[in-house]
């Protein structure tokens, strides 16, 4: 069985809204960070690849460019698509700018919706309006927020530059304004436990959220950890490890959020460590292995719900 048996996947909810397994075509805007560009400091986050700060973009091509160029890597795997504005802080610029870029990838007719990945200090209420001016037309739309972890004492451990409250704030206005918020959650980041894994999960579904993207740390070349793990400060979670606690939280959740993605990978030379980290597969089976023993999502609070109805019942 596969990962959509356990857990409501996005993949499952497009193709039982579209019929097919809509793909995202990721596009890099040209934007930059304000924790990279002095805004609110330099350097990055330390699990990020510095070392292309240099280059600040990974190409020239325009958006309408980048959308042919992955429409056709993907070969027709889709007949609609979603423009992915991953690279970056893709709400980090001037109102008229974002419009401007939003705009042209919109314009694709195969475009059916947008995803925003973003820092949540960096979505002003001009840019929720935005976005959900595009809904209010049609277009699916996602705001994706890079929170990580809600441990403040890690966020500053990360050079992260926010705290939970931008969070909390951000997710607030962007779900009263009716768009769908999906955030992102790390695993494995130093001096964090599985309970720590919990406590930010119970915060994120305290205040409300439609998606959740989890992610594993990975070492990369060219980040502040990378110096670290070189000099054997770092202890990484192996790939059981990493299942184990993806299946807890998994459990945790509740069956409506839907999960976009429950690991990651990365590709040598790039990637440094750890080594299960460089299959695109051994991870997720590693974690489907784990939902098929002990429950898929939402499994606890069914659990729950069921003792809890059986001693009403057997206190009657």
């Amino acid at each position: 069985m596969g990962l959509d048996s356990f857990v409501n996947t996005f993949g499952a909810i497009c193709k039982h809204k579209h019929g097919e397994r809509l793909r995202k075509l990721t596009i890099d805007a040209k934007f930059t960070c304000p924790n990279r560009d002095g805004s609110l400091g330099k350097g990055g986050c330390t699990f990020c690849n510095v070392a292309s700060f240099s280059h600040e973009h990974g190409t020239e091509k325009s958006i309408v460019e980048q959308l042919a160029e992955g429409r056709a890597r993907l070969q027709g795997k889709s007949s609609k698509y979603f423009a992915y504005f991953q690279a970056y802080t893709s709400t980090y610029d001037e109102y008229r700018v974002l419009k401007a870029k939003y705009d042209e990838a919109i314009q694709d007719p195969d475009i059916i919706g947008l995803f925003v990945g973003t820092r949540p200090d960096c979505v002003p209420d001009e840019v929720i309006e935005l976005l959900a001016g595009y809904q209010a037309k049609g277009l699916e739309v996602w705001l994706e927020l890079g929170l990580q972890t809600a441990n403040e004492a890690t966020l500053k451990r990360i050079n992260r530059g926010h705290g939970f409250a931008e969070y909390k704030d951000t997710v607030t206005r962007a779900r009263a304004a009716g768009l769908k918020v999906c955030t992102h959650m790390i695993l494995g980041l130093p001096g964090e436990t599985h309970s720590d894994y919990l406590n930010t999960l119970e915060l994120v579904l305290a205040h409300g959220v439609d998606g959740l993207k989890i992610h594993p740390l990975h070492i990369v070349e060219g980040s502040t950890l990378a110096k670290a793990w070189r000099a054997d400060k770092l202890t990484l979670l192996s790939k059981d490890g990493y299942a184990a606690s993806v299946g807890e939280l998994i459990r945790h959740t509740p069956k409506e959020v839907i999960f976009h993605r429950v690991t990651a990978y990365a590709k040598k030379p790039v990637l440094l460590a750890p080594d299960w980290c460089g299959f695109r597969w051994d991870g997720l089976v590693a974690i489907v292995n784990n939902l098929e023993k002990h429950g898929g999502q939402g499994h606890y609070l069914q659990s729950y719900c069921c003792s809890k109805s059986v001693r009403m019942v057997a206190n009657q």
